[in-house]
Formats: structure tokens, sequence, C-alpha cells
């Protein structure tokens, strides 16, 4: 996979000779600890000296970035602020890790060592907070680059930390979790920012197969098993291209594990033209990225694999290519999907909700999980409505929603749930059909009509719809993340599932 190398995180006890840069993380307000304390002695007091404006800590992510004297073994001391005490949490140590991941960019820093004395009024385990500062350098340093030219300064070399503070029984599980959580998120990025020339309907499985290797089976459904299991309705979206599309079974049992799966869906577009309903030119540049909620699956999927949770999960991946052709599916078209309901269709570039129809069936039938969920780059109306802030949470069950707004504020992953009312079912009527398959009029706020129409195919399972839309790329760097594929989702739905199996 055309990424960066994976930062290698280790606990020690104390700062080593080899290591190049030195990090103090430091809050507000608050003196040195021992450790550091130490260091400044050996520095002839300009760590203190750098940090005794007292609003030079207060903002989480400043690097205070020091050229150490002669005498001290590494080159650089850097202090990362981790803000006030009382506003320290989980995210805000990620982001600092990210800002910290982002200060050393382009630098030839192979070594480094986070050192933590402790600090009063922080609500945190030592571990914890050293682990959730290296999943921000993780996510940060991630890179997608198929150049063959050399990039910068250490692109390609592998980063070394030492995390300084907290004993190695207690980092063990905490670096396994981020380390799993890195992994998920780093995947699924991947998948979305390759080009659609490289992930598509004909290759998708062998992308697929690295997951066998975390313990998680991959079935693939064929286009001959699709019309035998009457999923006519992703087989119709698939019809214009000259490659047929599939459905990615995803299996994972942990240790423990209730035999009662939960059901995660993905939409799975490659690339989506909008077929016959063709999209304008700039419209379509990042369409490649149609495939993001299919992504963020495989992501979550990974992350709970390789930290061994116990968790029973089974992920429905729907994989297609939407193009225009004589054999395309066509506006007004009848579909019988496997649930046995027919769809009459309307504007071709819709074609996320036919899909998703088929695989909530097929998820819901085959292995009757206590839960459902789905993700999708579904509606540009979801965007409209929420802005770049949020992403959009239709559910049957109101508590599943509390707690995964919840789980996704802790991490960054920002949702808000959106009416889910069978008055929208009045907008879905045919007089040809069970059901059509969006509202009359598409610009009447067309991402609740979109969920109203899946909850039809669910069979009466607890759902929630999380419409992802304009979440799934970036196009700028920020702290977590590079400009691309931002495998939005993944780390909320982790955080959800680890709180519901503990």
């Amino acid at each position: 996979m055309p990424q960066s190398p994976v930062p290698v995180f280790e606990a020690a006890d104390e700062i080593s000779a080899e290591t190049s840069v030195v990090v103090i993380l430091q809050t507000a307000q608050t003196g040195f600890g021992l450790r550091a304390a130490a260091l400044d002695a050996e520095m002839g007091g300009i760590l203190s000296r750098a940090c005794s404006e007292p609003a030079t800590l207060a903002e989480s992510g400043t690097c205070i970035d020091l050229i150490a004297p002669q005498g001290v073994s590494a080159r650089r001391v850097i202090v990362l602020a981790l803000g006030k005490a009382e506003a320290v949490s989980a995210l805000s140590l990620t982001r600092a890790g990210g800002l910290l991941a982002a200060h050393l960019e382009g630098k030839w820093e192979c070594a480094a060592t986070l050192v933590l004395d402790p600090i009063a009024g922080v609500d945190l385990p030592a571990a914890e907070i050293l682990a959730r500062v290296a999943l921000g350098m993780r996510l940060r340093r991630y890179r997608f680059d198929m150049r063959n030219r050399r990039q910068g300064a250490g692109a390609d070399r592998t980063l070394r930390v030492q995390l300084v503070g907290a004993s190695s029984v207690e980092l063990t599980p905490a670096l396994a979790r981020i380390n799993a959580i890195a992994d998920g998120v780093e995947y699924a990025r991947t998948l979305v920012n390759l080009p659609p020339n490289h992930l598509h309907p004909d290759n998708f499985h062998d992308h697929l197969e690295p997951l066998r290797e975390a313990g998680i089976d991959v079935e693939i459904l064929d286009p001959s098993r699709l019309k035998e299991l009457g999923m006519n309705a992703i087989l119709a979206v698939g019809s214009g291209s000259v490659r047929p599309p599939r459905v990615a079974v995803l299996r994972y049992r942990g240790k423990g594990a209730p035999s009662q799966p939960m059901a995660f869906v993905g939409k799975g577009v490659c690339f989506d033209s909008g077929g016959l309903c063709i999209k304008r030119g700039e419209q379509m540049f990042d369409m490649k990225a149609d495939m993001g909620g299919a992504a963020a699956v495989v992501g979550l999927l990974i992350a709970l694999a390789r930290q061994g949770s116990p968790v029973h999960a089974v992920g429905v991946l729907g994989i297609a290519e939407n193009m225009p052709s004589g054999t395309a599916l066509k506006p007004r078209d009848i579909i019988t999907t496997a649930s046995g309901q027919t769809v009459e269709v309307f504007d071709t570039d819709a074609e996320g909700r036919l899909i998703l129809a088929d695989c909530l069936y097929y998820a819901a039938s085959r292995f009757n999980p206590s839960v459902i969920v789905d993700l999708a780059t579904l509606t540009y109306s979801v965007m409209r409505g929420l802005g770049s802030v949020f992403a959009g949470l239709f559910s049957t069950d109101d508590a599943i929603a509390s707690q995964m707004i919840a789980a996704g504020e802790r991490v960054g992953e920002r949702f808000w749930q959106l009416p889910l009312d069978k008055a929208y079912d009045e907008g879905l009527q045919s007089p040809f059909a069970d059901i059509r398959h969006h509202a009359k009029d598409m610009e009447d706020g067309d991402a609740p009509y979109a969920a109203a129409f899946l909850r039809h195919f669910t069979e009466n399972r607890p759902w929630v719809h999380l419409d992802i839309a304009g979440k799934e790329m970036a196009d700028a760097d920020r702290p977590l993340g590079r400009e691309g594929a931002t495998a939005f989702g993944v780390q909320m739905l982790e955080e959800w599932v680890q709180a519901r199996v503990n």
C-alpha cells in the first residue's frame, strides 16, 4: 500500500542517550516535574525561561522548540503545551500529538522521547495521556504517496518514539488500542485515497486479503451469487460498468463475544459518474471517495480485530461503479430488490440508497444482528443542512443515537441527529411500485427521505444511518491528517463499540 512508514512507540524508564528530540508534555500554570526540572537544570534554565509567560502553554498543541546546548545528549528539546489542566481530554491530547507530528515534518529526526511527569488536575492515567499523544502523531504522519521521486527530508524514515512517564505494564494495553485504531484509520484512508483505476469492483477483494491476517473472515459475493440472492438493486447500479458489482462480507468474532453480531453496512461506490443522470465534470472530481462508507467499515473491523476486542461484528460492503452506457440503469426503471419490494427509480445519481437497500436487507436477514449501522456518502442535502461541522445521523433507537453522538464528541467525529419520521414516507409513494427511491422534489431536504427509504429494508432491527457526505475527504492539511481521505466514522464507531461491550 502506498503509505508512509508507521511510527514505532515503546515504553522507557528514562530518556535515552540515543534520542535526538526530547519532548516535554506540559500543562499551563503548573511547574515542571522531576524529569523536566532535571533537564532544565542541565540546560541552564533555558526551558523554564522559555515557558515563563503564563500564556505560552495555554493553547494545546503549541510547540516551544529549543536547540539543546552543548553537553545535552539530545539535539533539540521541545515543550509540547497541553493547555490548562482542567481542559485536558483524550481528544485534546490526540490533537496535540498531531500538531507535534506536524511540527516535526520535514526534519530529519527519527528518534524522539516523550516525557510526562505527574500532572495535577488531569483526570486521565499517565499511560492514556502518552498513548493519546502517540495516536495523534500516528494519524498526522500518515502519508499517501504514489510518486516515484523522493519527497522531503525524512519522509520515508521510520520514527521511533520512547514514552517515559508510565510503566510498560500500563502502556502496553493503551498502545495496543491506539495502534489498532490507527491501523484501521490508515487502512481506510488508503482505500479512499487510491485512484479509481487502482481500486474498483474487479480488484476490491485483493485489498481485503490483508484482513485475514487480523483474524477477519472475508467472503465475496460475485454477480452470479448476487443474482441468486435477488440483489437486483446493486446489480442495476453496476449494470452500466464493464466491472460488475460485488458484495464483500467481513466477519470478526473476538474471544468471549456473543453469538448475535452487530452489523455494519458500507456504501462502496468506487466511482460515481451519476450514471445516465450524469454529473457535471467538477462534481466528479472526488467521486473516487464515494466508497468512504465501505472503507470506514473495513477500518472499524481492523481496529476491533487488531486489539482483540471481545465483540462479534459483521461488515457488508456494497461495491460497484455507477457509469453510463447502453446497459445502464435508467430513470423510471422498476427494480425488485432482495427484500421483494419493488422500487421505482427516478435519478440514477441517487444510486447509493439502492445499493444499501439490498445490503441492509442481506445483513438483517442473514445475520439477525442486534443492531445495524450503515455508513454512506449519501446526500448533498446533509452537507447543505449541517455544513462542514457535523455529519448526519438517523436512528430508530434514540438511546443508541445518543451513545454514538457522545462517542463522536469524545474523538472529534461529530454527528447531529436528524428526524426519521413516517411522514417522510408520503413523499416516497409510487403508483407503480411499492416505493420510489427518492422524494419527488430532490431539493426538498433529500437526506431524511433517503433515510426513510432505507428504513424499509432493515427488517425492523435497531438501526442507525450515518450520512457522512462531505466528511470523507479533506481539501487541506489538518491537525490529525493531511489533505485527502479522513476515514471519518472509524474512530467514533470504535469508541462506541468499546463503550458498548465494556
